[in-house]
């Protein structure tokens, strides 16, 4: 992922970070206490800063962009060899790389986590089991006998989530009759009707569109030999039910049991006279949602799903659409001579305009050649199709980034906000005129939701109903308005001219303030958690010019600054998703406290006792190559079942925060 680069004496000094004077009281606009930035700090600081420049400009791609690894849990590569063994594709040295990186993430007690430091899972431990069982690995290896012993605690096979069972289905290890039907008809339904595909978050539709035609063709490859799973159930000789938690008699999991029962009973009958159509016209947008570099929906459900439809429907490995399609997911791969583990996503776009905006913010000028070429990249990916997005919005021209190289369907606001905040200034250059620009914040801006908020990629996706279908147990059928990404819609209009009294900045402000917590906090849907939406909530109202001495504002900051912890950082672990009340909670992070440091500066408080000791914290903690380590997860896929950990975050944001820092200093005069 590394480009090699010369780096020159230029490079690393532009903009050089001088010091005039020993020391200087420093006071924020609220007036807090004043404290003595010395010149010992300053010049700490402003080296850290030198540091973490070399860094980046020795790693950026030739092209311009920037590119790191997107860590999650082992079920993305578990996955990736059941699909290559079901179709057909197993390789001895393959599987041998495969298993080395799954077993070298195994926990001492047999299990494997979804996120670092985290409890064993039970889905991802019968994944990782089930699939050293196809690599070869025999049933009484110790560290089997392990994960079994986990496994069966647990309640076996049974109690696993739905995508496991599916998995486990393809091969014939469980039974199509115990898991959720999908009447490929439905996608079908137009978008005006109460419940359509369209009415799914984009990772769920990319996802279930081609599993509805694995759900109704149910095909299997049948194992040979040892390689089955048999011994993982918990009461092998009994169908499981179809939900394993006991519901209300009037939930709605349990109408959709019901409902699931008469769609099961109907399935064989002659009595589905759209089926056939519905098939087909599942198998045209499984083709037509295909990227030319073959991609699908820039993620690996999609990706693995839409292979496994085509593989249903007849197609074979020597067909272009699949030979695209698994190039496609080998550029996910991270391959060395003794692993290979698979990316769930990847994230260049994100990556290069995180970094080149913390290269700015360290005072590295727009007009530098690494940031002209970071920004020429990213203006080369603004995505001018109409995606699933124009279904709810068919007035709104396009003009959005996605995060991937490749995913015209689905550009994000979150990416295109970052991008559009680095791109802000470079009106009418050989890369980018005033017309882009405005094309990119029109298509923003006509994302809003009713509520006044932003979610991802769809704009008024937010029908709770779904989360309570029976395959919707992992909480994610759905993208609503969030805090996270509203913030960050109004730290870019901010920065573009808009006012309070504009009428997005007004819609957006009664959103954030409708969401807010009884402390004080935002939720983080994209990043953990509550010191990531809290941070990025600040941030914004900071840009549009709020008063950061409302009340509202005040109890965020509090917040922040009572849950600093005693080594100057700040950090939360991911099981707050599941436990509100270890907010905030947790060893301290680089990116984490980085975030915190960013929106304390954001709120008036750069002069204050917090920040210095956080920035104290990241110099303390810097590599002397300019680096962070970082092996906590910070990132969201989903709360509570999917954890992600940018390889990124851990150097980008401190490097955002100190230059901040400094250019505080610098406009006080203290250096």
């Amino acid at each position: 992922m590394k480009a090699a680069r010369s780096l020159t004496k230029a490079d690393v000094t532009e903009a050089p970070l001088k010091h005039k004077q020993s020391h200087l009281s420093v006071t924020s606009k609220r007036k807090s206490r004043p404290l003595f930035i010395t010149r010992s700090l300053a010049r700490r600081v402003s080296d850290a800063i030198l540091k973490v420049r070399s860094y980046y400009l020795r790693h950026q791609h030739t092209e311009g962009y920037w590119w790191y690894e997107l860590e999650s849990n082992i079920t993305i590569t578990a996955e990736y060899l059941m699909l290559l063994h079901f179709l057909g594709l197993k390789d001895d040295e393959r599987d041998r790389k495969i298993t080395r990186y799954i077993l070298r993430n195994q926990r001492t007690d047999g299990t494997w986590p979804i996120h670092w430091g985290g409890k064993g899972d039970l889905s991802t431990t019968v994944e990782a089991y089930f699939a050293l069982k196809l690599a070869g690995f025999p049933s009484d290896d110790d560290r089997m006998l392990r994960a079994r012993a986990f496994i069966l605690s647990q309640g076996g096979v049974e109690a696993s989530r739905v995508f496991t069972k599916i998995f486990l289905a393809l091969f014939g290890e469980f039974s199509w009759k115990a898991i959720p039907a999908i009447p490929v008809e439905l996608n079908l339904l137009p978008p005006w009707f109460p419940v359509n595909i369209y009415s799914m978050s984009s990772w769920a539709r990319a996802t279930f569109v081609p599993l509805s035609i694995i759900a109704d063709l149910k095909p299997e490859r049948h194992l040979l030999g040892k390689t089955g799973i048999h011994e993982l159930y918990d009461n092998p000789d009994t169908s499981p039910p179809l939900l394993q938690k006991k519901h209300s008699l009037l939930s709605w999991q349990n109408i959709f049991v019901v409902l699931d029962k008469l769609i099961k009973i109907l399935e064989p009958l002659p009595l589905r006279p759209l089926r056939s159509r519905a098939l087909n016209h599942t198998e045209r947008w499984i083709l037509e949602h295909q990227e030319p570099t073959g991609d699908w929906g820039g993620i690996q459900p999609a990706m693995v799903n839409s292979l496994l439809a085509l593989s249903a429907r007849g197609y074979d490995v020597s067909q272009e659409p699949v030979i695209k399609g698994l190039e496609a997911l080998h550029r996910f791969a991270i391959e060395s001579d003794e692993e290979l583990r698979l990316q769930a996503c990847i994230s260049p776009v994100w990556d290069t305009a995180l970094t080149a905006l913390a290269l700015t913010a360290s005072g590295i000028e727009k007009s530098h050649p690494s940031i002209l070429k970071s920004c020429k990249w990213l203006a080369s990916k603004q995505i001018f199709q109409k995606g699933d997005w124009s279904i709810k919005r068919p007035d709104v021209r396009p003009g959005g980034w996605a995060f991937e190289f490749d995913n015209s369907w689905y550009p994000d606001v979150d990416d295109s906000s970052v991008v559009l905040m680095l791109l802000h200034g470079f009106d009418n250059t050989e890369f980018i005129t005033s017309g882009n620009f405005d094309r990119g914040l029109e298509w923003i801006l006509g994302m809003q939701g009713k509520d006044g908020g932003w979610g991802s990629f769809d704009a008024d996706n937010n029908l709770e109903l779904l989360n309570r279908l029976p395959h919707g147990d992992l909480e994610a059928m759905i993208d609503p308005s969030t805090a996270d990404i509203t913030g960050r819609v109004l730290e870019l209009l901010g920065m573009s001219g808009y006012k309070l009294s504009d009428e997005p900045v007004r819609r957006a402000l009664k959103f954030i303030k409708a969401n807010q917590e009884d402390d004080g906090t935002w939720w983080g849907r994209w990043g953990v958690n509550y010191i990531y939406g809290t941070c990025a909530v600040l941030a914004g109202l900071s840009s549009v010019r709020e008063d950061m001495s409302e009340t509202y504002v005040r109890k965020a900051v509090s917040w922040l600054q009572s849950n600093q912890n005693t080594d100057g950082g700040w950090g939360e672990c991911c099981e707050t998703y599941e436990n509100s009340s270890l907010k905030c909670h947790g060893a301290s992070t680089p990116s984490q406290t980085a975030w915190a440091i960013l929106a304390l500066i954001s709120s008036g408080e750069a002069a204050s006792r917090e920040v210095s000791k956080g920035i104290k914290y990241l110099l303390g903690t810097q590599r002397e190559d300019g680096t962070w380590d970082e092996e906590e997860f910070t990132g969201t896929g989903f709360p509570k079942y999917f954890m992600i950990r940018y390889h990124n975050y851990r150097n980008c944001f401190p490097l955002m925060a100190l230059g901040r820092f400094y250019s505080h200093i610098l406009k006080e005069g203290a250096v």
